[in-house]
């Protein structure tokens, strides 16, 4: 078949910038339902079905076009073969319709394309890898992204990893598929924090080859599970660094299935932190409210900034000198997120297994609700979208 990138009709709908990873997984394959392919051609046929089995999906092959009605509407993803376009025109209009073809010199392709309302005119074998992004986010149903969470100590100390724990266990109950990613080698590992060091699953030390595109569903499948909540740590051993590649696969998979991400980091940013901050919406930086946490605050401030633009501070108390959250908020000049007062009995939850915001009423547990509401909403994710199944 001819090669050429995905290209939109003239007239099409706009354009979904393509991406380009081959697929991957974690563990076992199980086959999910995938898109409506409608075409008489058997070259196109055998060539969609392999790239189908590649991303993991099941198609349905309809031979004689047009297909029936409830199986056009109900696809996530339609590929129409450029031999049986003409006769799909008498169909309602509906999104995720490409038109798959091998035919470069075929001029007559586009009007085929605006005609039945394909967003995308695919020419095979070049446009593989592009689509199968496509079909493997209509095989997982990859809506929007989650909002992912960045946070951060301005100093040893600050509580970011509380804080981090607090957040993802916060979400958890509030009912939205959650993820919290420890990115931070040195910090002790986030499993232990939420009282589930022995929980059996996935951790980084596994995933440190991942390349490609990884499965969302089985990334989260393979984690421990805890408090509702799916966690990547570190083990014991001696691994102190991530392939930038494997976090950058890793944290893509977390963040299709939707819901919220949090993810921990250190404060000296190397390439794997540098990464997620690359990933998160917004970035949340700890600060005690300290002259010296201030003064060591503002360089964390500096070099997250350069790599994330929306990055608020969150002071913890108690204020020795009396210094305000505003006052530290613009001494740093950052947007302040919210004051924290000392959580009581947290150093004795710790001990029993009971995690950071497992209190929705403490001091975490409130900042952490209020927060994440008004995040959710500004990112516009307060209508369902990434609820927990």
């Amino acid at each position: 078949m001819a090669a050429r990138p995905p290209t939109d009709p003239p007239a099409g709908p706009p354009a979904v910038p393509p991406s380009g990873p081959t697929a991957a997984s974690v563990g076992g394959r199980e086959l999910r339902s995938g898109p409506l392919i409608v075409t008489e051609d058997d070259e196109l046929i055998d060539a969609l079905l392999k790239l189908c089995a590649a991303a993991g999906a099941t198609p349905h092959v309809v031979c004689g076009a047009p297909p029936p009605r409830q199986a056009w509407e109900a696809a996530r993803l339609v590929l129409v073969g450029v031999d049986v376009a003409e006769r799909m025109a008498v169909l309602a209009r509906r999104p995720g319709v490409l038109l798959v073809g091998a035919d470069l010199d075929d001029a007559a392709v586009w009007q085929k394309a605006v005609a039945i309302g394909a967003e995308h005119v695919v020419f095979l074998p070049d446009s593989e890898p592009w689509l199968l992004d496509r079909v493997a986010d209509a095989a997982e149903g990859v809506g929007a992204p989650a909002l992912t969470v960045a946070v951060m100590g301005g100093r040893g100390g600050a509580g970011a990893s509380t804080l981090a724990c607090a957040l993802a266990v916060t979400a958890a109950r509030e009912g939205h598929r959650t993820v919290l990613v420890d990115v931070d080698p040195l910090g002790g590992g986030l499993d232990v924090l939420l009282g589930g060091e022995e929980a059996v699953g996935l951790r980084w030390p596994d995933l440190a080859s991942s390349r490609g595109r990884v499965n969302a569903v089985e990334l989260e499948q393979s984690l421990p599970r805890m408090h509702r909540l799916a966690a990547l740590s570190w083990d014991r051993g001696d691994t102190l660094t991530i392939p930038v590649e494997a976090v950058r696969t890793v944290l893509g998979a977390a963040r299709r299935r939707g819901g919220v991400v949090v993810l921990d980091l250190p404060r000296r940013i190397d390439d794997a932190a540098a990464e997620a901050l690359e990933q998160a919406d917004l970035g949340l930086l700890v600060v005690p409210a300290e002259l010296r946490a201030m003064a060591a605050s503002s360089r964390v401030a500096a070099a997250a900034a350069m790599r994330l633009s929306d990055l608020r501070t969150v002071v913890r108390g108690p204020a020795p000198s009396g210094m305000s959250g505003g006052e530290v908020a613009q001494g740093l000049r950052l947007p302040l997120a919210g004051e924290l007062a000392p959580e009581p009995g947290l150093a004795a939850d710790l001990e029993c297994g009971r995690p950071p915001g497992a209190r929705p009423k403490g001091p975490l547990g409130r900042f952490c609700t209020a927060f994440l509401t008004e995040a959710l909403a500004g990112a516009g994710l307060t209508d369902g979208g990434g609820v927990a199944a």
